[in-house]
Formats: C-alpha cells, structure tokens, sequence
C-alpha cells in the first residue's frame, strides 16, 4: 500500500468520490456509498484481508437459492428465483430489493475457458472430491482456477444453482466440462491467490418463506 502508484490510486479514488456527480449518486445509494468508503479505509490502513469475504452461505431447495456473503465490501445477500428466471439483491437493513441484470454481458461474450479434468483426489468434508484445473482467458489476459468436485452428493445438481444466485454480472462461477458440486475453488491472478472452502453441509427442510421476497420490502434502482 505504500507503493506511489497505490498511492496515487487511492488519491484519484478520493478526489472522485468527493466529485459533485460522484457525491449525488452516492447519496441517493447509501449503500454503495457505505461500500466505497470502507473499501477506501481499509486500502488506506493496508488491511487487504478485511476486504475480502468472511463466509458464505448457500441455501438450495429445488432450483432456487439464496445466497449470502458475509463481510468484505461485496457483502451481500442474493436470492435467485428459477420460476421468474430472476435474481434479486436484498437488504434487510433497509427492508429493500432490487432486480439484478440477467443474461450474458460484452465481458463474458469475449471471455474464453478450458477445463482439464486431473487424476488428483482428495476428501473434503468426508466427500471424495476430484481436481479440475479452469484457464480463463479475457482480453489476452489469463486466470486459474482450480475447482475440487464431489459427485457423492445426490440430488443436488451445481448448474442449477451456480450458473443463478452466484452469478455475477453475466460471468459464472461454474463452467461447462466441470462435473459434480464444488466444494473447493482457487482462483489465482497476478496479485492475490484466494480460497474458498465449504466447511460444513446440512440437509434439512428449508421453509418456502426463505425463497422469496420479504413482507414489506420495497423495490429500489
């Protein structure tokens, strides 16, 4: 962080949020404007840790799913309705929702990927899991991602899900040629190497009451 270039990042970044245009919008978005303002804080202090997330937590019943991220500065809760073909972002701070974009965007139509399945193994959560490497290209520039699957999980199906509540602006987390559900993903660029690991799996009745929008939220832009 005490790079000059990060420096002078973290400069321009500043002077834009102070910009008239930049103060108006983020007004009228408490939220956003909460978000850049932690995220300014904590390149300031040089905690990069504390932008990223804690947990996250996947509820599935059916074809629907409700995600929700926890800490970071994309903390959010996502709920992914099959039936409408909708994907909803919540926030019950301010008894609030709003209609997510659908469908692919100009990032993921010019973005290619291979997968190449590997003899590795590994347990994880007591499922047998397989590695699968993921090359993904965008702009001439070059991503991987290494994915751990299980197919020891029955009924459970990670399209239905992955490719709904976890999509993010059109680029999916799950990519065609992976079998099984993911219960590790790596992904690794140039200046950080993350993580994520499911640390625990429960089966039980999830009431429908989960799976759509709250009593008495209102629609936001």
């Amino acid at each position: 962080m005490s790079d000059p270039a990060n420096q002078a990042k973290m400069k321009q970044m500043q002077e834009q949020m102070n910009s008239p245009q930049m103060k108006a919008m983020l007004e009228s978005n408490p939220q956003m404007k909460t978000q850049m303002q932690n995220a300014l804080k904590m390149m300031q202090g040089g905690d990069m840790s504390s932008m990223m997330p804690k947990s996250l937590d996947v509820k599935i019943k059916g074809k629907n799913s409700l995600t929700k991220m926890d800490g970071g500065i994309m903390a959010a809760e996502i709920l992914a309705l099959n039936d409408k073909n909708q994907m909803y972002k919540l926030d019950r701070e301010s008894k609030t929702y709003s209609l997510l974009p659908s469908g692919k965007n100009e990032t993921t139509s010019k973005s290619t990927h291979k997968v190449t399945k590997t003899s590795e193994t590994t347990r994880i959560l007591n499922y047998q899991c397989r590695k699968y490497i993921v090359e993904v290209t965008e702009h001439s520039a070059t991503v991987n991602q290494v994915f751990w699957t299980t197919t020891e999980i029955k009924g459970l199906n990670a399209k239905d899900f992955f490719n709904q509540g976890l999509n993010k602006g059109g680029q999916s987390m799950y990519y065609e040629g992976l079998e099984g559900i993911p219960l590790k993903m790596e992904l690794t660029t140039p200046q950080m190497i993350m993580v994520m690991e499911a640390t625990e799996l429960k089966s039980e009745k999830l009431p429908d009451s989960d799976f759509v929008i709250p009593f008495g939220f209102t629609e936001t832009k």
